[in-house]
């Protein structure tokens, strides 16, 4: 998506350059590093330099546009869990979700928080966006009594990050038993 700020809708054609684009510069960005020529980004995307340029002046400004993109969808992900499962589980699976998209987007995450000034717009915009979705999940086990009280949606975010730099180079079982570890200690 773009920026906040934007002041008006895109057209069909440069939404779809923009989402190609982004998902491309996320690719590149996770096999190459942050190096990669914005070139080789609008040529493997199907854009022009003008049309990547345009959408993003700055390679600080696709690297928030990627940030921004990894960050929707998995606090997007702790909504549609909350809506399919119950409290528990939801915050289960949704815990789950966070170490693997941390030990997975490891070498992104890092490259992107590198280049995002944390008190950015985009920085406190990703922050505000997890910690929500969360505290939904969150509420709902303690709404449930299957969280302790004094647990806070912020709380789970820096377990599940801990726990996901914790097990990256792990066994899948050893990094099974931490998280284990991890939701017992949040049970009410």
């Amino acid at each position: 998506m773009p920026d906040a700020g934007s002041e008006r809708p895109m057209r069909a054609d440069a939404r779809r350059n923009y989402e190609r684009i982004v998902a491309t510069a996320k690719d590149l960005f996770t096999a190459q590093g942050a190096d990669v020529p914005l070139d080789d980004v609008a040529k493997k995307a199907g854009v022009g330099a003008g049309t990547l340029y345009r959408h993003f002046p700055t390679r600080e400004k696709l690297f928030e546009a990627v940030y921004r993109e990894e960050i929707a969808v998995l606090a997007d992900r702790a909504f549609v869990l909350h809506e399919q499962l119950p409290p528990w589980e939801a915050l289960e699976a949704w815990l789950r979700a966070q170490v693997t998209w941390v030990v997975e987007r490891h070498k992104l995450a890092t490259i992107l928080k590198e280049s995002i000034d944390s008190g950015s717009e985009t920085f406190q915009y990703c922050q505000k966006r997890l910690r929500e979705a969360t505290g939904v999940l969150v509420d709902a086990a303690q709404e449930a009594g299957l969280v302790r009280p004094d647990v806070i949606g912020a709380d789970v975010l820096r377990l599940g990050h801990g726990a996901g730099m914790a097990v990256r180079n792990c066994s899948p079982e050893d990094g099974k038993r931490v998280l284990d570890v991890i939701l017992d200690g949040l049970r009410a």
